[in-house]
């Protein structure tokens, strides 16, 4: 549910900053995606292997953390400097999602393990999934 409210928020300042097409929302959206894990919105569900569903639904926890931090960055950046207009938005939207991408990059060096996975949840629930996961570790 955070999630889904931090994606609106960010919606909301790019709608009162002058971004008011649906490919600009759609161009930022993929800006701010390939940033932060070094794939599009449509890349990554290749990636994960799905075709029609939504992504967010089929994310793990620490992708959508990241997901989440590179939307409120880029919401945080914008702000401040009053950003206005589609060209200016796309900056911002590069610079909030390459603080996730750093980030993400630094605890995958830490963890020793790789944020972007090809998990998802086509055929069996999270719960489930984090359950193997865990008695694996």
């Amino acid at each position: 549910m955070r999630s889904i409210a931090i994606r609106d928020e960010l919606a909301d300042e790019w709608k009162k900053r002058g971004v008011r097409e649906k490919i600009e929302y759609a161009i930022l959206t993929a800006e701010i995606s390939k940033a932060a894990f070094g794939l599009t919105p449509t890349e990554y569900a290749a990636h994960i292997g799905l075709k029609r569903e939504n992504l967010r639904d089929h994310m793990t926890d620490l992708e959508l953390i990241f997901s989440m931090l590179g939307e409120a960055a880029t919401t945080e950046i914008a702000r401040p400097t009053d950003t206005q207009g589609f060209a200016p938005n796309q900056v911002a939207a590069k610079k909030g999602a390459t603080f996730a991408g750093n980030a993400r990059r630094e605890l995958e060096k830490k963890s020793g393990r790789k944020i972007v996975s090809r998990e998802n949840y086509l055929d069996a629930p999270e719960s489930t999934k984090r359950l193997s996961r865990e008695a694996a570790a």
